[in-house]
């Protein structure tokens, strides 16, 4: 990989959305709220703007829990009338429900574009409620080959085989998909989750135990002949991840979340659509061109955001940042932010923020903005990630004090695009372009902001491919 040492771009205003005609479709659900055993216990601190006084310590209580999965390396269809069981909120992961089998079996299954392997349990767990029973299915091959993935959080061993799969409110059809069996796991499967499966969207390449498994978006494109594209709303924000004492469940119409597999659906978005490339057909690997919070840049080099890669996400909950990055933007937040005094604690997730209910402190908070290479590499775009997205509220804190966590974590291999900033928008994976993507959701239920500038003070950088 090759950089020049500054990035500077001219910024223009693309001049036409576009659309497409949506495969088909599933509303994405999210799990129940799980505090697992190894969660860090963190003490909510009340804060308070600068101008109303200092802060005060509440009794300890538990972290809520978020996903952390990213890998180790046809015809007209009517949208609408397809999408009743997909739903999702803020920081859980995001579900939809397939038929495996002869006959078929229901389960639930996570959405993740970090990782390339469809699996699901293939034996009793003591945290699930139901598993995929390849004895009581007829179409069930074995292949025996034995399959072990690894995730930023958790991993699992299973047998590769081969089965048939329905999607309800979908296409009409069965295909048949490579499937891995998970008889072994750690820290994958979690108390009190509603999936018992995952489903990885990214490129063969990352697909385990070699990249000749077909995967299922693979299997699906070509034995129903429908685009190689697939699209993602996923709603939730300022809407409260799970905390303690809380019950998960679907949201109401305003909060349903979507995926869309072999195209674009219009009603999903609103106004234009910007693609930055895929640099590297293995994850969604992107190129970040700078940051900035609360209107000021950053000034890191190029190469700072894309260390070692720059990924989109679905199943990782939080945006992730490279150490150096994550460092200058909680360094940036705490100048800009009117917040008196913050404890270390809040930025590393072992501590919440807490304000009485009667505040609002995501005014307090300032907009985040990321600048990515558009399509065309003499341009490129930025999209802004409001308070209401990383600041994001805990339910079951108390009855007079409202909790937040912070939504943005460290990392030591990557910048990573996940739901804390896909959820403010709809996201397209446009793998036969080989681009992503980015369109204001109509779910957000606020104004995120999503646009070109001219004369920036950016410069792109020349690089190599991987």
């Amino acid at each position: 990989m090759s950089w020049t040492a500054a990035c500077v771009v001219l910024l223009l205003l693309l001049t036409a959305a576009e659309r497409g005609r949506a495969g088909f479709a599933f509303r994405l659900q999210v799990s129940s709220p799980v505090t697992p055993e190894r969660t860090l216990v963190p003490t909510p601190v009340l804060l308070k703007s600068r101008s109303s006084g200092g802060s005060s310590g509440k009794p300890a209580l538990p972290k809520a829990s978020g996903l952390a999965l990213a890998s180790d390396p046809g015809g007209s269809l009517n949208f609408l009338a397809m999408v009743d069981n997909l739903q999702g909120d803020s920081g859980r992961g995001y579900y939809f429900e397939l038929l495996l089998g002869t006959p078929p079996q229901k389960l639930n299954i996570l959405v993740d574009t970090g990782s390339s392997n469809f699996a699901v349990s293939g034996a009793p767990n003591t945290d699930l409620t139901s598993y995929f029973n390849t004895e009581k299915s007829s179409t069930y091959k074995s292949l025996n080959a034995e399959v072990t993935v690894k995730y930023t959080q958790g991993s699992w061993n299973g047998i590769l085989g081969t089965d048939v799969v329905r999607m309800p409110k979908g296409i009409n059809g069965t295909y048949i998909i490579n499937i891995a069996t998970i008889f072994q796991s750690e820290n994958f499967f979690l108390k009190g989750i509603q999936w018992q499966g995952i489903l990885g969207l990214a490129y063969s390449t990352l697909a385990k135990p070699s990249s000749s498994v077909e995967t299922f978006f693979d299997s699906i494109v070509n034995q129903a002949q429908i685009p190689n594209v697939f699209s993602m709303q996923m709603c939730g924000p300022s809407l409260p991840v799970s905390g303690i004492g809380t019950n998960g469940g679907s949201l109401d119409e305003e909060g349903v979340s979507l995926q869309v597999l072999g195209g674009i659906e219009p009603s999903l978005y609103k106004g234009k659509i910007w693609y930055t490339p895929i640099k590297k057909e293995w994850y969604y690997q992107v190129e970040i061109l700078k940051f900035e919070v609360g209107g000021q840049n950053l000034n890191l080099d190029c190469k700072e955001y894309n260390s070692d890669k720059a990924i989109v996400d679905s199943g990782t909950t939080l945006l992730r940042l490279p150490e150096n990055v994550f460092s200058a933007v909680v360094g940036a937040i705490t100048k800009t932010s009117l917040i008196q005094e913050f404890t270390p604690g809040f930025w590393s997730g072992t501590q919440l923020a807490c304000w009485d209910k009667s505040e609002n402190p995501w005014i307090l908070f300032p907009k985040i903005s990321i600048y990515l290479r558009d399509v065309n590499s003499s341009q490129s775009f930025r999209i802004t990630i409001l308070p209401q997205l990383y600041i994001q509220p805990i339910l079951g804190i108390g009855q007079n004090l409202a909790c937040y966590r912070f939504g943005i974590s460290s990392s030591s291999n990557a910048l990573v695009i996940g739901a804390t900033v896909m959820e403010g928008f709809y996201v397209i994976f446009d793998r036969a372009q080989k681009r992503v993507g980015f369109s204001l959701s109509t779910c957000a239920g606020m104004s995120f902001e999503l646009k070109y500038f001219k004369n920036s003070s950016l410069r792109v950088p020349n690089r190599s491919v991987l």
